[in-house]
């Protein structure tokens, strides 16, 4: 009797330190994907500053009378590609 008592609450135990392991992964999972999600649009919001630094640079080429309208076009239509 007192032996079954004793395997009743170590199963208990062993389930809750179960319960806890999967619950700390499952969190490092999502945290992990929100940190990998967080740099992908650190990522994106650099390249489109970077396009636009670029497309700002060409229109002052071509305000300055450096490119023609063609040139401009050609250029950024290559960079936004």
């Amino acid at each position: 009797m007192l032996a079954n008592i004793i395997y009743v609450v170590v199963a208990f135990i062993l389930i809750f330190v179960l319960y806890l392991a999967v619950k700390a992964i499952t969190r490092g999972v999502e945290a992990k994907s929100e940190l990998s999600k967080e740099k992908e649009e650190s990522d994106t919001r650099e390249i489109k500053q970077d396009l636009s630094i670029e497309i700002s640079k060409l229109k002052k080429m071509l305000d300055d009378g450096v490119i023609t309208q063609e040139e401009f076009k050609k250029a950024k239509d290559k960079i936004l590609k």
